[in-house]
């Protein structure tokens, strides 16, 4: 296989993804407000954090609010997640897994869901991030995690700068402003607009995935000799993601050796 000027030369020793529009087609609580018959409001408030200003306490508060989910609303949003699963995560999850890679989930989403979805693809709780929500003994909506900083601007920041104690080279996935806030902790930054597409947010980030399928990140995150490992049918989901590469679906604003 011919080398590419973007091709990674040392390996990474992780892998961050977003949970909501990255790892899953949806935003979870953007789901929770459509069945409430508050989707309009709600869209509204998720849009200006995901595309202009990233999370800020006050659209978090008002969305919840808006949507006043129930534990059992909230109970089944995992199976949403993975009913609309992007195409060949399950597959990256595996294979990062097989190559030794720790995989992280870090998402403003809430905590309950997200881990249950993350557990269905092989990630354990200890390695996910996000924002506890709290119920009265009959399942209503109290409150949630206001110390939690992934409801705050560079609160996936903080989250990562204690990550690097001990993974000095990894990939971050995700597909929003509050995302874009920590791309420069990355080795490599990797942007998502399958779910989502974002132009603005597309010239911020060094990789920009186009396409629905995340196989382009498997080119875009594993070394030559890691990819010579992967098995017959793992080469088959990598050379999918090269191929989105070269047909234009991936936009490459970064293309130094690293």
């Amino acid at each position: 296989m011919l080398a590419m000027p973007w091709r990674i030369t040392t390996p990474i020793d992780a892998v961050i993804f977003d949970c909501d529009g990255t790892l899953s087609q949806i935003e979870g609580i953007d789901h929770l407000a459509e069945i409430n018959n508050v989707d309009s409001e709600v869209r509204l408030l998720t849009e200006t954090a995901m595309n202009l200003t990233g999370i800020t306490a006050d659209i978090y508060r008002k969305r919840l609010d808006l949507v006043n989910p129930t534990k059992d609303q909230v109970d089944q949003l995992d199976e949403q997640y993975y009913a609309n699963l992007t195409p060949d995560a399950a597959e990256i999850i595996s294979i990062l897994h097989n190559l030794n890679k720790t995989v992280y989930v870090i998402s403003a989403g809430i905590q309950a869901a997200v881990e249950a979805f993350a557990k269905r693809l092989g990630i354990p709780t200890s390695h996910v991030f996000a924002v506890a929500v709290y119920f009265d003994g009959k399942g209503r909506y109290l409150n949630y995690e206001h110390q939690s900083p992934l409801t705050y601007q560079l609160g996936k920041r903080k989250v990562i700068e204690a990550l690097r104690l001990n993974h000095h080279r990894f990939v971050y996935v995700g597909d929003g402003m509050n995302d874009i806030e920590a791309a420069n902790l990355a080795e490599r930054f990797i942007g998502y607009g399958g779910a989502y597409y974002r132009s603005h947010l597309a010239e911020m980030c060094d990789y920009y995935i186009k396409s629905r399928t995340l196989a382009p990140m498997l080119p875009l995150s594993l070394t030559l000799e890691e990819f010579e490992r992967l098995s017959q049918v793992e080469k088959t989901l990598y050379q999918k993601g090269l191929k989105q590469i070269n047909e234009g679906n991936v936009l490459i604003n970064r293309t130094e050796f690293e």
